[in-house]
């Protein structure tokens, strides 16, 4: 008994870390400790996973969803999709929930930087026996079709009505608007 708990300690630390780089394709975004990786995953929201409050349909995009890994019963965090921003990898594996699929794209391990462990970049991904990939670029689409009125040049979350919101009620710094007023007044006068 005591030799099957050492093989499953050996196997599951890092220096046993699989590699999941064979067949990938995913393009490099010259990330410190990144490396291509493709695995089969079955797409969850990690509340429901973590806690046991499970939602119909994933949270409907509301939560953050996870690939729970095939390979060995990890859960992965995706938490950028293929696009140059971080806005996150919900919208593009929604349509996924609850299913198993194969991603590709690029996995962030290094055991020296506290919690940069089972971060992943998702830039594909399709239901497993498919044979079309679907690019995780969707992100932008959904967001100018969801806030119309906020179509503009510059950056999304400068035009973001939430983001807007929340800066009129507690300011840039998050101290609220009278600190802010002196802070700025400090800075830049």
């Amino acid at each position: 008994m005591t030799r099957l708990i050492a093989l499953a300690l050996i196997a599951a630390s890092p220096v046993y870390a699989a590699d999941f780089s064979e067949g990938s394709t995913a393009k490099s975004w010259n990330l410190y400790a990144e490396a291509p990786a493709l695995f089969e995953a079955k797409v969850v929201d990690i509340t429901c996973e973590v806690t046991g409050d499970c939602p119909d349909n994933c949270g409907d995009g509301d939560r953050q969803l996870g690939l729970l890994r095939a390979a060995d019963g990890v859960l992965v965090f995706p938490n950028k999709n293929a696009q140059s921003g971080f806005q996150g990898a919900t919208v593009d594996l929604l349509p996924f929930c609850d299913k198993q699929v194969e991603v590709d794209g690029l996995l962030i391990e290094d055991e020296d930087i506290q919690g940069a462990t089972n971060i992943y970049l998702v830039q594909k991904v399709r239901e497993v026996g498919s044979e079309d990939w679907v690019k995780a670029n969707t992100w932008s689409k959904v967001w100018a079709a969801k806030y119309p009125e906020a179509k503009g040049k510059g950056p999304w979350f400068r035009r973001d009505p939430r983001v807007n919101a929340h800066l009129a009620e507690t300011g840039h710094f998050g101290l609220g608007l009278e600190k802010d007023a002196e802070l700025i007044k400090e800075l830049f006068e």
